[in-house]
């Protein structure tokens, strides 16, 4: 998908709005350090991708058809071999229970749609640090 240096932050996104993941899309690429591997416009092909190409960082949208965010991130937080993906919730809602809620399943972060792209890509940026830090063994 991108062109970033080896070794960089592995990250998908998933939305079901062509626009919001163009614009996700452009934000990353731009960023030497991110690699894009895969866009998804569903849960349900989010969880295919995120299995097959293990990002270290997923960018999920909360509202969605189908699998909506929530049931994704469970999803992934379920999946024992999917616990190095960390995701950070990107959505237009801002209500404390769906803070709680994207928390409370697993997110590791959590941006508004209306925050300054660096504030999204400190995001990846931190959360994929938490994953380097602590790594299971």
């Amino acid at each position: 998908m991108s062109g970033s240096a080896i070794g960089g932050i592995r990250v998908v996104v998933v939305d079901d709005e062509a626009l919001i993941r163009s614009g996700l899309r452009m934000l990353i690429e731009r960023e030497n350090d991110l690699e894009l591997v895969g866009e998804a416009g569903d849960g349900g092909a989010a969880l295919e991708l995120i299995r097959r190409v293990r990002p270290d960082v997923a960018l999920l949208d909360l509202r969605m058809p189908g699998i909506d965010g929530l049931q994704t991130l469970r999803a992934i937080a379920d999946d024992p071999l999917l616990q190095a993906t960390r995701v950070v919730v990107v959505t237009t809602f801002e209500t404390d229970e769906n803070v709680f809620a994207a928390l409370q399943a697993g997110a590791a972060g959590f941006v508004l749609k209306d925050a300054e792209p660096a504030e999204l890509i400190r995001a990846v940026r931190v959360v994929a640090g938490v994953r380097r830090c602590c790594r299971r063994r």
